[in-house]
């Protein structure tokens, strides 16, 4: 031991180890679980909307009557009944038959995290770098730091990627000798932003990864749970070759049970399986089947419309407390569907030094720094409407405007406090995306 640290086996851990830290948001769960916190901070779908006796009853059934497969192993690809339904619940987005999506290329994960993972293990060595919108999922700014590539963002805006500006992040990664493996997207209902990207950007970003050879990786959690107008075609829809869609039952039925998957171009699938047996060996039979038989035999096309209405009554809640209660000079994103708004605070608010005092307000948010890999963003924070109710909404934008208001009156009165840089910066972070 050196004594300078409390971790025994410091110097034992394997490189890729050294950099890793927990999430922001993991960081929160403990404080924002409280039932006096009103929590804006974690992304939790709204369970009690389910029929929760039915689901309960088919629960029930899987163990009771069909326990001797269900809670036995099964394949590294996934139960073929679920891929099949999966391929029906994609064809809703418009990824059918007739753009080659197939169940034989559909790889069964253990939720979406899982899946970004299985791309990550097979496409990135130690310096790669991945190309992702600024800012972006902090779940996946993990998978990408573990495998040890660096992420380099590209700037949004309210109509989603910036084309132009990922074209100049593709040259100059060339230009210094970086090699880009892909581009890793949210483009409808963007996490954390809540923006889409538009159909125009769609096919130009589309070009764009083409002429570079890059593949696209597109994260699709949120496509269906949209409460305004019809969300633009997947990019997978556009494209066969070259993307790589992962989605999740997280969003839109139980994120307990942990399925996702990837429909994978045709030549990856044996790889992506391969990878998955090495992990886990096969994703949970039960979990599975607990999947398939919701998709057969419940209404869950009808279970989509609640969600979405109950999704747009939230949103439309916060959107109305943040017109009314937020101090001058704070911005916010419209999300046409999803489950957060990103919000630029008024210059000089700190997210992340403000956190401890929204606390001990009892209001929880995400601070902006944990959506980008060099830490910045601190102007930001991603506040999730999907889980309080429009009440609890109301009263939490109440008390985080309060904090608000007394950081800028301490401000005034003590002028700019000196924000801890990151990497050569100086006090405040560089600026954020223009989503205002």
């Amino acid at each position: 031991m050196t004594g300078t640290t409390l971790d025994d086996y410091t110097d034992r851990y394997a490189r890729r180890v050294r950099g890793m830290t927990a999430s922001e948001i993991r960081a929160l769960f403990a404080v924002a679980s409280r039932p006096e916190v009103v929590s804006l901070a974690g992304g939790a779908p709204y369970i009690a909307a389910l029929p929760l006796d039915a689901v309960g009853e088919m629960l029930g059934r899987l163990g009771s009557e069909h326990g001797a497969t269900t809670l036995q192993y099964g394949i590294g690809q996934g139960l073929p009944e679920l891929r099949e339904r999966i391929c029906e619940v994609m064809a809703l987005s418009g990824i059918d038959a007739s753009c080659g999506a197939s169940p034989e290329d559909v790889v069964v994960t253990v939720g979406g995290q899982q899946a970004l993972d299985l791309v990550a293990r097979l496409f990135l060595d130690p310096g790669d770098v991945v190309l992702a919108e600024g800012p972006t999922y902090v779940g996946a700014l993990g998978v990408f730091q573990a495998a040890q590539a660096q992420v380099v963002h590209v700037p949004m805006d309210e109509d989603g990627l910036i084309p132009e500006a990922l074209e100049a992040a593709v040259a100059d990664c060339a230009r210094t000798g970086r090699r880009v493996k892909f581009l890793y997207t949210i483009p409808t209902y963007q996490n954390p932003a809540g923006v889409t990207l538009t159909e125009e950007r769609r096919e130009r970003v589309l070009d764009i990864c083409e002429r570079a050879g890059l593949l696209v990786v597109e994260d699709d959690p949120y496509g269906q749970l949209g409460f305004e107008s019809e969300a633009p075609r997947p990019l997978r829809a556009r494209r066969r070759e070259g993307v790589f869609y992962l989605s999740t039952f997280s969003k839109t039925f139980a994120p307990g049970l942990r399925v996702g998957w990837i429909l994978a171009p045709h030549a990856v699938r044996d790889k992506l399986v391969i990878a998955s047996e090495a992990q886990i060996l096969c994703p949970s039979g039960y979990a599975q089947a607990a999947v398939s038989t919701y998709l057969r035999t419940m209404p869950w096309r009808q279970q989509l419309k609640v969600y979405q209405e109950v999704y747009r009554e939230r949103r439309d809640a916060l959107l109305d407390a943040l017109a009314d209660l937020m101090p001058a000079g704070t911005t916010w994103t419209r999300p046409a569907g999803g489950l957060f708004v990103w919000a630029t605070l008024p210059d000089g608010l700190d997210s992340k030094a403000m956190m401890p005092r929204a606390i001990a307000a009892r209001v929880a948010y995400v601070p902006g720094t944990g959506f980008y890999a060099d830490g910045t963003g601190a102007r930001h924070m991603r506040l999730n409407y999907s889980f309080p109710s429009p009440e609890r909404i109301r009263e939490g934008v109440r008390r985080l405007a309060g904090v608000m208001e007394q950081d800028i009156a301490m401000r005034r009165v003590f002028g700019q406090v000196s924000r801890p840089g990151r990497r050569g910066q100086a006090g405040a972070d560089a600026p954020g995306p223009d989503l205002a």
